[in-house]
């Protein structure tokens, strides 16, 4: 059995890999292109990590987890909605300064049949939702989502995150072939939810 890489160190920073399951299989997405990021497999081995697992591999990194946390593998981290909960809160207890931040496809009220964002206050500080179109066609045709309706749960997600006083950034990726990504609307878009926008250019071989 492969190994189960649940943590990984990009740019000198802490990374949380907690499953690979997706609601969304992004045409651009970098599992897509590689399996490694910067030399570490990214395909677990299993899916059925604890929270304790995934706090194991924290404790040899301690020395970096002051810069941040990110939640953010290849895979959507609130389908692991508990675990991620319950190593939030252990990061919050033992380093209450640690900044937290989820990538997240803006499905996890969806996926979890409930609203989850509430449980999250106090333990997330920042969701970076993935936006990825200036519309529902678009977006379908570049996140091929298959949850229903997954466009605009996205957006009621990021509409809740910035209601609830989390910082929240939307964003998209652009220059991937020739699609026609519309900044300006997307950016209207984010700042019309109270969200702050970015745009992150195509990498082409990956980390």
């Amino acid at each position: 059995m492969a190994e189960n890489n649940l943590v990984y160190i990009l740019d000198g920073k802490i990374y949380i890999n907690l499953t690979n399951m997706c609601s969304n299989n992004c045409i651009f997405c970098l599992r897509q292109q590689k399996d490694d990021v910067e030399g570490t497999n990214m395909w677990l081995g299993s899916e059925k990590c604890t929270a304790s697992d995934v706090i194991e591999q924290l404790k040899p990194h301690e020395d970096k987890i002051s810069k941040g946390i990110t939640f953010c593998g290849y895979g959507e981290p609130t389908i692991k909605f508990e675990i991620l909960k319950e190593v939030a809160q252990y990061l919050k207890t033992n380093y209450p300064d640690v900044y937290i931040k989820v990538n997240t496809n803006g499905h996890g009220n969806v996926l979890n049949k409930k609203d989850i964002l509430p449980d999250l206050k106090g333990l997330i500080d920042e969701f970076s939702i993935s936006l990825n179109a200036q519309n529902e066609n678009l977006y379908n045709e570049l996140s091929q989502p298959k949850v229903n309706d997954g466009y605009n749960s996205m957006l009621d997600f990021a509409r809740e995150s910035v209601d609830l006083g989390f910082k929240t950034t939307m964003s998209v990726v652009s220059g991937y072939k020739d699609y026609d990504i519309d900044l300006d609307e997307c950016e209207k878009i984010a700042k019309k939810l109270g969200a702050n926008f970015r745009n992150r250019e195509f990498i082409p071989n990956g980390y």
